[in-house]
């Protein structure tokens, strides 16, 4: 039985490690050939050989997503591999040490870079590509944090809270994400974003306790109890990368165990 994205080729940004890296290998379990996009070429070459160990199809090309020019090689290369792209995960992001009014203009512009800006241009470079193709989906990785603030009350018992920078580039790529929506219905291409809550991955995980940074917010907030992990975001990009998710456009999809701030 052919798989959900069988003969499809599928950018995954991040796709070294933490959710970007479980996407490439539930994209690829579905019969894409992927292409996995991230600064860190060890840990991008190790995913590449865990896909091709499976039997899957992956290539791995270095790409700093804050850099346009980089962008622009790395889907030029992509193409002259497998002459198109038919689905993209934005996943690509980054978070700082400092929060406001503390943090510096050079956190605050690298942190828009990669995870706003970033995924403007990583979009910009593939939509020709998909309106030739007639068609195809763009998944955007959004965050809690775009949807709501910290207090000091929370920041005094988790000892974190994430920057502005963070926040206001994750609500751009939400707004990003239902304008270009509407700009690609009459294209056949879809575009969507997930918004992940207590989700363990390498980022999150900073203190190596083997929790998630917020986990006591969350806990105290959360429907569900427990921590997510990355196969559950990439179960979830699956699904509004092929087919089954066909009559969805313009949707944020919050997988955070049931945070009832939108209920």
């Amino acid at each position: 039985m052919p798989g959900k994205l069988e003969d499809k080729i599928a950018v995954v940004t991040g796709g070294n490690s933490g959710i970007g890296e479980a996407t490439v290998h539930a994209y690829a379990r579905e019969g894409a050939s992927v292409v996995i996009m991230a600064r860190r070429t060890d840990q991008g070459l190790e995913v590449r050989d865990a896909v091709r160990s499976q039997g899957g199809t992956a290539e791995f090309i270095s790409c700093d997503v804050s850099k346009p020019d980089e962008i622009r090689d790395a889907v030029e290369k992509t193409v002259d591999m497998f002459g198109t792209v038919d689905v993209l995960f934005n996943n690509a992001g980054v978070a700082g040490p400092e929060n406001f009014p503390n943090e510096s203009l050079e956190q605050w512009t690298y942190i828009l870079d990669v995870n706003l800006n970033g995924v403007f241009n990583m979009c910009n470079k593939v939509w020709p590509l998909m309106v030739k193709a007639g068609g195809g989906n763009i998944v955007n990785m959004s965050s809690g944090a775009s949807t709501f603030g910290f207090s000091e009350h929370i920041f005094n018992t988790t000892g974190r809270m994430p920057p502005a920078a963070y926040s206001v580039a994750k609500a751009g790529v939400d707004a990003f994400t239902r304008y270009s929506a509407s700009k690609g219905g009459k294209f056949n291409i879809r575009v969507n974003g997930v918004r992940p809550g207590q989700i363990l991955t390498p980022m999150t995980n900073r203190e190596g306790k083997g929790e998630h940074g917020l986990k006591k917010f969350f806990d105290v907030l959360q429907i569900l109890e427990g921590t997510g992990y990355p196969d559950d975001i990439a179960n979830a990009v699956l699904f509004l990368s092929c087919n089954d998710s066909r009559f969805i456009t313009g949707e944020i999809m919050n997988i955070d165990g049931g945070l009832p701030s939108k209920l």
